[in-house]
């Protein structure tokens, strides 16, 4: 008789897992407690205009390749990518952007003229993230977090003084330019920590960025959970959505039975979870949980966001698809999310403007925008915080790129802390799950595997490795396969 697998939460992690158990011959059923699918990579529809309300950014293509040919598939095959040109603008005062191209040949013309010799200095930075890249992406991200021995091997013997140097140490050891430096910086902010924090070997996230390229689904973000979807219920999985799961149930062994589900018992013969980690435990008695409050109040988290969702009246001047707006002062910024938490005084934000790109986004000659501020998780917010936030980016946004949009808004919704804790039950509302600091690497994350109960698993931004779409998938992967390795013994 085929094993029953119940997965909870329909997040890239779980819908990725799913595909992986339903392919080695598990019946496999995903509870989902919202309406659609796709966990924080929702879309919200209103008077002719989308948003991405989640992940907007494509980065890492060659992993989800990856996942899709391990099906026999191509990401052609469910939806269609363009690579942006630019990939990225970014602001640092009126007037004064640099676009990052998706050349590599002109982002090292670009550095050049930003400061004289700097070219020579990226290049040779860039060929240790590439290498770093087939490093970790190759091999060190598919581990599953067991051992520290897993890290150990002669290419990562030789790269010790990466692990324990820092990106910020790194970039700015031959780049001066305060510009240039905040580019280089700026991807690990996908890894929710701050430079300084941040091991050197995760360079390797600069060559996603300029070796790799910036690209965009057709359609958005939610073709790719709809891909999934699709090649999951090929597979033969079984999804259920508006369904609440209340309760994980352990027997007297210690080994799941089950879970409750809109207060009914459905039996399990292994339970995964894909919803946040933390929420998770608390759906367990207390002698089965692993992880004390005291343990999760003691991590690192990545920042939480307030977001606007923006429709404009007329098509926007001066901005690219996705536009960063480094006009304030970034140390400042992080130790108002990470050291001393508050509203910050003078926020860096991004903005995205997917109808620049995909006219499927806002109706004819109007313009479609998502704003981020990243804010430390679990502030106490009010509505006025959000109008005021909104003002000031309005205001800056006016300013950086000189001309008038304040009377052109036809809406603004937002969606904030609070938000990120209801509907996703994620823990002090965070966005990105825990940062990316030596201390919550690999190993040292939150396990897959449940210590204490038998036949539970977990994945997702919370475990390894980390937090981000390509790494949701990877931690899918590695899931399934520790919960298939276990079935087979």
């Amino acid at each position: 008789m085929r094993k029953t697998i119940h997965i909870i939460g329909s997040g890239f992690s779980a819908l990725a897992a799913s595909c992986y158990l339903a392919k080695d011959g598990y019946d496999v059923v995903v509870f989902e407690k919202n309406k659609n699918l796709g966990g924080r990579a929702q879309q919200l529809c209103k008077d002719g205009f989308t948003f991405d309300m989640g992940p907007t950014w494509y980065w890492m293509p060659d992993v989800f390749e990856r996942f899709f040919a391990d099906f026999g598939k191509s990401p052609s095959d469910f939806y269609k990518l363009e690579r942006l040109m630019p990939a990225y603008q970014v602001y640092f005062d009126i007037a004064d952007s640099i676009f990052i191209s998706n050349d590599l040949e002109e982002i090292c013309d670009v550095f050049e003229e930003t400061e004289k010799g700097s070219a020579v200095h990226l290049r040779q930075f860039l060929k240790v993230a590439k290498e770093n890249y087939e490093l970790a992406v190759q091999n060190l991200v598919y581990q599953p977090g067991v051992s520290p021995l897993e890290l150990v091997s002669k290419d990562t013997i030789v790269r010790l003084n990466q692990v324990f140097g820092t990106i910020r140490k790194q970039v700015r050891k031959n780049i001066k330019n305060p510009k240039l430096v905040k580019i280089l910086e700026f991807p690990v902010l996908f890894l929710g920590a701050k430079p300084q924090n941040t091991p050197a070997l995760y360079n390797f996230m600069n060559w996603a960025d300029f070796g790799l390229g910036t690209w965009h689904p057709k359609g958005g973000m939610i073709q790719v959970v709809n891909g999934m979807v699709n090649l999951a219920e090929s597979l033969g999985v079984t999804f259920k959505t508006n369904a609440t799961v209340q309760k994980i149930k352990v027997d007297g062994s210690g080994k799941v039975e089950g879970l409750i589900v809109d207060g009914e018992f459905v039996a399990s013969d292994v339970v995964l979870s894909g919803a946040d980690y933390h929420h998770s435990e608390t759906l367990l008695e207390f002698k089965y949980r692993q992880y004390s409050q005291k343990y999760w109040e003691s991590r690192t988290f990545a920042p939480s966001a307030l977001l606007f969702y923006v429709g404009f009246d007329k098509k926007l001047e001066n901005v690219s698809h996705h536009t960063l707006f480094f006009d304030a002062e970034f140390d400042q910024h992080a130790v108002e999310i990470y050291d001393k938490p508050k509203w910050p005084e003078s926020p860096l934000f991004y903005a995205s403007f997917p109808s620049i790109t995909d006219d499927s986004f806002a109706p004819n000659n109007k313009e479609a925008a998502t704003f981020l501020i990243p804010l430390a998780p679990d502030l106490q917010e009010t509505e006025e915080d959000r109008s005021r936030y909104f003002d000031l980016i309005i205001d800056r946004l006016e300013k950086m790129t000189k001309q008038s949009l304040r009377s052109n808004v036809l809406f603004a919704e937002s969606f904030c802390v609070k938000d990120f804790k209801s509907a996703y039950n994620s823990f002090k509302g965070n966005a990105y799950g825990l940062a990316n600091t030596l201390t919550q690497t690999a190993f040292l994350r939150p396990k897959i595997k449940s210590k204490k109960v038998k036949n539970l698993y977990f994945t997702g931004q919370l475990t390894v490795p980390g937090p981000g779409v390509p790494p949701a998938l990877i931690s899918g992967k590695i899931a399934s396969k520790l919960i298939t390795k276990a079935l087979s013994k």
